[in-house]
């Protein structure tokens, strides 16, 4: 074996040990990896100390989310870009979720608020770990994106709310609900800080003016340096409140005591189960897409295990739960970075900032914060997603601005349960009450589809009807009665009545006895019963049923067109319409 070969081999077995998101690493990448990595950093640090305030943790938990959790999924998960840490949705979560305890002394930005995180941390990587066991990677599909929408904005309101004390300077205010929150704001006007007013209106001009015009620019790290300075040179901390010292040395594992878990565990696991819902969603649709823009594998069930470590070491790391972050994980891909060596890079940046930076940290005036904050809060309503969503379908649309609402009155906690349901009651809406039609016959074969009423026919002596769901206990009956309603009242009398089958793909027990009723039907009224467009998983349950066999071999078509020009052959005077294509 030649030094060539053998160096082959070795490099071989080398990639094999790969992480799956670095595997196929080409050397030619390092540059764009090693470069997206720092821009990534720029924006992450200064947002994750933002997340921070958010779920009320220290702010080194925050920093904290970039480090040991961005590299532990780099190593386990699937995804090439995707960026792990700290994310608004899941801090604010947390945050009403630690509140909602209801523990005596239990207050925010403090250790012990810090070890209940962690601890919730720890159990959603736990929740994680048996949903990639199960493979349950689709439960992220049940909340809808109308609903996602909807519980990210008001997650948006909850955020910003939260920060306008900070902005102005006054204090934070214990108010309860979101307009308790504003009217202690007005109440509180006298105590506003002018020069903490200024250090928020300069970032939020930074920060809006360099999206429209530089977007490319890292304005978050620009500000919170610029302030920083400021504060340091001319001595401005004695009159704007800073963040003050962080606490950002070795981390250390801290967890609530056995007897408050076990007294509190049941509402530890529905704030976790919360955190694991917005995490598959989000982070599922995020990985999913930017996988499929580049032709990469997608791997879910594997991203959930990443994930699921994430949180661990997030636990075990003096920080809290993690999720994939679409915005970061946008910046990655416009930096033309291609693997997660990006996000190794951001984390060893970060560590570098913690090591040496977190002295002149503590100078960053809260304002400043506050109001990067509040521009996350700001990006998580997405308007035009709601123009979307109302131009294409306004029952979605009402449904996003009630989960919207929900999550703003009621809490983030209950927001996302609600948020399940109301995605949940939609599949169930759309399967009780699907699409029906009259497919109809316009000029050369085009099809026409009419809504299902009474008076409605294809051709003369022909009905075909298509129904957009399976067949099953709950539906089947306003499907007999439409079937039904249909016969009864067409213009002509019905010769033929085609079932187009194509949008079918199972029938339960219920749903085979009705449609035996509903065949016996048809024949009783001197028509024929006609299925297009059989399925095989629809044909094996009609077969299981027997229904099939009481329809003769000419009673069943690959699809509408082929029925239709049957019946055209079959009954000519039915007009000189063409048969539209399969």
């Amino acid at each position: 074996m030649t030094s060539t070969s053998g160096f082959v081999v070795v490099t071989e077995r080398f990639a094999r040990l790969l992480p799956p998101a670095l595997s196929g690493y080409q050397r030619s990448w390092l540059r764009a990896d090693v470069l997206a990595g720092a821009s990534l950093a720029a924006v992450a640090i200064p947002e994750a100390m933002g997340y921070s305030s958010i779920a009320h943790v220290p702010l080194g938990a925050g920093l904290y989310s970039l480090i040991v959790p961005a590299i532990v999924f780099a190593l386990v998960g699937a995804s090439r870009l995707l960026v792990v840490g700290a994310d608004s949705a899941t801090a604010a979560l947390l945050a009403s979720g630690v509140a909602g305890l209801g523990i005596a002394g239990l207050r925010p930005d403090t250790g012990e608020w810090l070890a209940w995180a962690g601890l919730i941390a720890l159990v959603t990587g736990v929740l994680l770990v048996i949903a990639w066991v199960l493979q349950l990677g689709f439960l992220g599909d049940f909340l809808s994106t109308s609903v996602l929408v909807g519980f990210l904005a008001g997650v948006g309101v909850l955020v910003l709310t939260e920060q306008v004390p900070g902005m102005l300077g006054q204090p934070k205010h214990d108010a309860g609900d979101v307009v308790g929150k504003w009217l202690a704001v007005f109440r509180h006007l006298d105590e506003v800080r002018w020069q903490a007013v200024v250090f928020a209106v300069a970032t939020l001009i930074g920060l809006v003016g360099v999206k429209k015009l530089r977007p490319s620019l890292p304005m978050p790290i620009l500000v919170v340096v610029g302030s920083i300075v400021a504060v340091m040179v001319f001595d401005l901390g004695r009159w704007v409140p800073t963040v003050g010292n962080i606490d950002a040395g070795v981390p250390s594992i801290r967890f609530p005591s056995v007897s408050d878990v076990i007294a509190h565990f049941p509402t530890v696991l529905t704030i976790s189960f919360g955190c694991l819902l917005v995490i598959l969603a989000q982070s599922a649709a995020t990985a999913r897409s930017f996988a499929q823009r580049h032709g990469d594998p997608i791997d879910v069930n594997r991203d959930i295990l990443g994930l699921s470590a994430a949180n661990v070491s997030a636990a075990l790391t003096g920080s809290f739960v993690v999720n994939g972050s679409p915005t970061k994980t946008a910046i990655v891909d416009q930096q033309r970075g291609r693997t997660q060596v990006a996000n190794l890079t951001m984390a060893a940046a970060t560590l570098l900032v913690v090591a040496v930076a977190s002295g002149p940290l503590g100078h960053l005036p809260d304002a400043v914060l506050a109001a990067i904050v509040f521009m996350v809060g700001v990006d998580l309503i997405d308007w035009k997603g709601f123009a979307r969503i109302w131009r294409i379908r306004h029952v979605e649309f009402a449904i996003a601005v009630l989960t919207t609402g929900m999550v703003v009155v009621f809490g983030v906690l209950t927001g996302v349960i609600a948020a399940m349901v109301v995605s949940l009651l939609q599949i169930i809406h759309r399967q009780y009450r699907p699409e029906r039609f009259v497919v109809g016959l316009g000029d050369h074969g085009q099809r026409r589809y009419e809504s299902a009423k009474p008076g409605h026919q294809t051709l003369p002596g022909l009905i075909v009807f298509r129904y957009d769901a399976d067949l099953f206990y709950a539906n089947v009956g306003r499907f007999n009665d439409d079937v039904t309603a249909l016969v009864k009242g067409a213009p002509d009398p019905v010769k033929w009545l085609v079932l187009d089958c194509s949008a079918i793909s199972d029938v339960d027990y219920s749903a085979a006895a009705v449609l035996q009723n509903l065949i016996d039907f048809v024949h009783s009224v001197g028509a024929r019963f006609i299925l297009a467009g059989v399925t095989p998983e629809l044909r094996e349950s009609l077969e299981t049923a027997r229904i099939m066999a009481d329809l003769s071999a000419d009673s069943v078509y690959p699809g509408v067109g082929s029925a239709v020009r049957a019946f055209e052959k079959a009954s000519p005077a039915a007009g000189d319409e063409n048969a539209p294509t399969e």
